[in-house]
Order: C-alpha cells, then sequence, then structure tokens
C-alpha cells in the first residue's frame, strides 16, 4: 500500500528518477548557457514556440513555466531588448499583449532545441528506465515494510 513504510530500494528507484531527471535539466541549462542565454529565458522562448497559435500571451507563458506574471514580464523584457522576441497587442483586446519570436529568437531556439533533441535521444532511454523502475516498484506492492 502506498502509506507503508519505504524500503531501501524505494528510495533507490525515487532517487535514481530524480537524478535523470536532473541530469537533462543540468544539460539544458549548460545548452542554454552556451547560447548565452539564462535557462528561464530558453524555456520562455520554447514555450512561445509550443504555443499553438504561436503569439501565447504573457499571462499563458507565466502559467506554463509555473511563475508569476511579473515574473514573465521581466523575461519578455530582457528577450525584447536582446532582439530574441516581441510584443504584440491584441487586435481586439489592445490590453493583451502576446508574444512572437523574432527570426533570431527562432534561430537561437531552433539550436538549442536540436541539441535537446539529441540529448533526449542519448539519455532518454536512461530516464524512460528509472521511471518504469519506479512505477513498477510502487504500483506492484513492493513498498512493504522491510
Amino acid at each position: 500500500m502506498i502509506d507503508e513504510d519505504l524500503r531501501a530500494a524505494d528510495y533507490l528507484a525515487l532517487h535514481e528518477f530524480r537524478f535523470q531527471i536532473g541530469r537533462f535539466l543540468h544539460f539544458s541549462e549548460e545548452a542554454a548557457k552556451a547560447e548565452g542565454l539564462e535557462p528561464r529565458q530558453h524555456q520562455f522562448l520554447l514555450a512561445v514556440k509550443a504555443n499553438e497559435s504561436g503569439q501565447p500571451t504573457v499571462g499563458e507563458i507565466a502559467r506554463r513555466l509555473f511563475i508569476r506574471h511579473h515574473s514573465a514580464v521581466e523575461l519578455a523584457d530582457r528577450l525584447e531588448e536582446r532582439g530574441l522576441a516581441e510584443r504584440i497587442r491584441g487586435s481586439d483586446d489592445r490590453r493583451q499583449v502576446h508574444i512572437r519570436l523574432t527570426p533570431e529568437g527562432a534561430e537561437k531556439l531552433r539550436r538549442l532545441s536540436r541539441a535537446h533533441r539529441e540529448e533526449m535521444l542519448q539519455a532518454g532511454p536512461l530516464l524512460l528506465d528509472a521511471l518504469q523502475q519506479a512505477l513498477l516498484r510502487f504500483s506492484s506492492g513492493n513498498c512493504d515494510a522491510a
């Protein structure tokens, strides 16, 4: 049962899963820095590009990044100053501000995304295995008290 004591192997499974996530995130942070971006700036650009409309609002980006609206505004300011993103006022509601990538921002994101794709092909199987092992341990009742 889920609320029973955990065994050493359960802690190991959790640790391995978190380790693999952390390993990928570390790669991602270093790749962003190599492109001259802070990790949150990279995540911001990715959130813009991944949005179906290609022009999400600042609020939508804030929700996707789990940050406050004013933090997303600050990120948008910095990216706009660097020429990587730009604000577009809503056509129906001029108070609504959308973000889109500039060609330079799109190219920087393309390079980062290619590197991330390669890393996922390398590290993805390890992450998947760690997740599967953790799920197997916890779903099969292997959490019995030692």
